[in-house]
């Protein structure tokens, strides 16, 4: 009977995971921080409030979609606003949004505060638990909106990747349209005698992530503000454009401007000239997705800093390459937001037209 990976012995794994890169060609360590990822997301999708809480963000797109081609470590969860605050939003309609940007601010400190609470109380003793029944040596701490899994390790390589699984909490949105599908670890197939673990999350559609990044990115053009490890968002989108999705997410303008309406309500800021940033204009012809002067010089040194590190799982494209693609989707996609915004709001029913076949998740 195949023996379970985190109950393997220190040098059982350690060589289990070197069999696995010399197939792979993927470095070790990174094979290693795979498995911790899974094996969190099967923790918290199998817990009592499992229910309430939806996958998002890059892991996502590389885990469940396999759109994207780099090694992504940090695990965003949100906590369905309906279930951590269903006494400010039961009056607030189907995408629970205040009315105005002070109440906003009411909702976002109450929820911040619970969050910060149920992470602390309810979180962080569950994986603690956990961890204890699988004797696995491994323990959490809390930072805020922040749970930390630090796991200890004898492989080498760590560097740019830290030795600590990162699962970082919002409870700020309904994080719909969503699906449920299942993840393996990158290791499974080339270890069938080892059990790795497996997780079946509830997820956000690949279209609205798109529109999360993309506006993410406008965000960091416009106040000029690049640091370390942001260059990921520009590589993730013209990996979603390569799988289609691009093109499915600028189409798809019901989930534009549910992504541009909760950010224009909790995620309010302001651009290096101290002006307000318009969500709305951005999904509507005025999005920036090239950066230019310094900051340019800064995300490319970001950029390269991905590369060093062996987070791609093949040859990365040249950074030229990646900012002229940004600048086709930039295009693209503003031509359709003038259009729009010109000839009056389109309507399509999400879920149906030309999303792109998501391709197999390998479970």
């Amino acid at each position: 009977m195949p023996e379970r990976f985190f109950s393997l012995s220190t040098d059982d794994r350690k060589e289990a995971l070197e069999v696995a890169a010399s197939q792979s060609g993927r470095p070790a360590y990174l094979l290693e921080k795979d498995a911790w990822v899974v094996w969190t997301l099967g923790a918290m999708f199998d817990s009592p409030f499992a229910k309430d809480l939806i996958f998002k963000g890059g892991t996502s797109l590389s885990k469940v979609y396999h759109v994207i081609d780099r090694f992504s470590e940090d695990i965003d969860v949100t906590y369905d606003i309906r279930a951590i605050a269903h006494d400010l939003v039961k009056d607030a309609g189907a995408d629970a949004l205040p009315a105005t940007k002070s109440q906003a601010r009411k909702w976002r400190d109450t929820i911040d505060d619970r969050l910060a609470t149920w992470i602390e109380v309810e979180v962080s003793p569950y994986i603690e638990q956990r961890l204890s029944d699988e004797m696995i040596d491994a323990h959490t701490r809390v930072e805020r909106d922040s749970l930390y899994i630090d796991y200890r390790t004898n492989v080498s390589g760590y560097g740019y990747i830290p030795t600590w699984i990162k699962i970082e909490f919002g409870g700020r949105s309904t994080g719909e349209p969503t699906e449920e599908l299942a993840i393996a670890c990158d290791a499974a197939e080339f270890l069938p005698g080892v059990l790795f673990p497996t997780a079946v999350p509830r997820v956000m559609r690949a279209e609205r992530t798109a529109w999360e990044k993309m506006t993410a990115i406008h965000v960091f053009c416009l106040q000029g503000d690049i640091r370390e490890q942001r260059a990921r968002h520009w590589s993730d989108i013209i990996r979603l454009d390569a799988a289609g999705l691009i093109d499915a997410a600028i189409r798809d303008r019901s989930t534009a401007r549910r992504v541009a309406d909760h950010k224009s309500r909790f995620f309010v800021e302001r651009d290096a000239r101290g002006n307000p940033i318009d969500y709305h204009s951005a999904i509507h012809g005025a999005l920036v997705l090239v950066p230019t002067g310094d900051i340019l010089d800064l995300l490319h040194a970001d950029y390269a800093k991905m590369v060093e590190s062996r987070l791609f799982l093949r040859d990365a494209e040249p950074f030229e390459d990646v900012i002229a693609r940004c600048a086709d989707i930039q295009a693209r996609a503003n031509a359709i937001g003038v259009f729009e915004s010109s000839a009056g709001p389109t309507r399509q029913p999400e879920g149906t037209g030309s999303r792109p076949r998501r391709a197999q998740t390998g479970c």
